[in-house]
């Protein structure tokens, strides 16, 4: 099913009546990929079920996500510089705040419309260098999949707080795989 809000009625019906492909698919994307998924996957109580091995994974890989509610509001606040606001139903870096640089306005914004930002903790991107520019950028390493296999695999090296194509030596950059053993 289509979240509410995302589709038109005509286009709601389209993809139940399996007429049009949506990418990400909607139901793979709620269960898989939706922010408060992640906040599930931080979750010690919610993770007690699985394998110390599966646990220690997805806490090597999942930053520490929490639903922003009024009861931890204050908390968020006084720690705002080790995490990073993003809305639930947003993508691509549009309406997210890094804590440090996050306004009072705006985090009074944030906690009135409760349940609708996670509070992600802050990772800092890795970087590379180019030669012979001297320069560093950020990369982000992205996997596209489906039906559970890897397709490709790029990265995009930026600088700033966001990523962007206009770097000078950034952009989309091919991620190689390296010789085993």
């Amino acid at each position: 099913m289509l979240p509410a809000g995302v589709a038109t009625p005509a286009q709601r019906a389209a993809w139940e009546a399996g007429a049009v492909t949506v990418s990400p698919n909607p139901h793979h994307h709620a269960t898989f990929a939706h922010k408060t998924r992640m906040c599930a996957w931080s979750d010690p109580q919610v993770l007690g079920a699985l394998s110390d091995a599966d646990r220690a994974t997805l806490a090597r890989v999942v930053p520490r996500t929490i639903l922003v509610e009024a009861s931890n509001a204050d908390a968020l606040w006084a720690g705002r510089s080790g995490w990073f606001f993003k809305p639930v139903a947003g993508f691509g870096g549009r309406a997210t705040y890094r804590g440090d640089k996050l306004t009072r306005g705006k985090w009074s914004e944030i906690v009135a419309t409760p349940d609708t930002y996670v509070a992600q903790a802050l990772v800092p991107p890795g970087t590379r260098r180019l030669v012979p520019a001297d320069t560093s950028l950020k990369v982000d390493v992205r996997a596209i999949a489906y039906d559970g296999r890897v397709q490709f695999v790029f990265a995009r090296l930026y600088q700033g707080q966001t990523t962007n194509l206009r770097t000078p030596g950034g952009g989309f950059a091919a991620v190689l795989p390296a010789p085993c053993c």
